[in-house]
């Protein structure tokens, strides 16, 4: 998969395959690792600065410190003509949207909790004992 990266990169037809940024992008995963790359995301390429997106100030500071590193393992997967810096810009991960889970809404206008009482019987001793001690 390396090569094939390489080699589509220095293609001069490429950009009909695919775009640089695209490759750069898709470079940054193997460049970093899986556990890293979970904390971060390769957003764009803009001219030969590739910029990444991380969750905080401490992530920032710490892959600015290893920006070479990480430089010299993304020319490895994708040579050296497409990414020359990076950029990393503080942006909070995103939540997807997500279903609402937990009691349907006919549940939801019922708020008396002795409605969950399965039991009548129970259920009229524990309203009126309530009752009593609320009076």
């Amino acid at each position: 998969m390396d090569q094939a990266g390489r080699i589509i990169a220095g293609m001069k037809g490429a950009a009909a395959v695919t775009s640089q940024e695209r490759i750069a992008c898709g470079a940054w995963k193997r460049a970093v690792g899986k556990r890293l790359a979970t904390r971060t995301r390769a957003v764009k390429l803009v001219r030969d600065r590739l910029v990444v997106e991380v969750e905080d100030e401490i992530w920032r500071d710490s892959l600015w410190k290893l920006r070479f590193q990480i430089l010299r393992n993304i020319e490895r997967e994708i040579g050296t003509e497409i990414v020359a810096d990076l950029t990393f810009v503080v942006a909070p991960l995103r939540r997807e949207p997500q279903r609402e889970s937990g009691a349907p809404p006919a549940a939801l206008e019922s708020l008396d909790e002795a409605d969950a009482i399965a039991d009548p019987g129970l259920r009229r001793v524990y309203r009126n004992s309530r009752r009593r001690l609320t009076a």
